[in-house]
């Protein structure tokens, strides 16, 4: 009986984790669309063809997550990095080109975390 508990406790562990890297990553994909769409803040420094770049990245992404809704967190992780490679540089270019680092000469802005997208 204890070895069942215990059995039935890491599988409800794997399967939280699970859960919580498609959400972060699902979460994660909304934030970045969100944030180049607002005109007022990012989303009216993006030139059209990073734009571009980013919304098929991020229609990539959805897509995959509703044909991959079992998929494993190694898989969830694997995904978010494959966007997060896309979009980063971009929004890299848009701080630096925007006065340099975040809080620096120019870069009034922050440059919101992973956590903020």
């Amino acid at each position: 009986m204890v070895k069942e508990a215990e059995d039935a406790a890491e599988e409800d562990k794997i399967a939280k984790e699970r859960v919580e890297a498609r959400n972060q990553l699902e979460n994660y994909a909304y934030q970045i669309k969100n944030t180049i769409n607002d005109e007022e803040k990012l989303g009216g420094k993006v030139s059209a063809e990073d734009k571009e770049t980013i919304q098929a990245a991020i229609k990539e992404t959805l897509d995959w997550l509703e044909e991959n809704a079992t998929a494993e967190k190694d898989e969830y992780d694997a995904e978010y990095k494959k966007l997060e490679k896309i979009v980063q540089p971009i929004f890299s270019k848009i701080y630096q080109a925007s006065g340099g680092a975040p809080g620096g000469p120019g870069g009034d802005e922050e440059m919101p975390s992973h956590d903020e997208l």
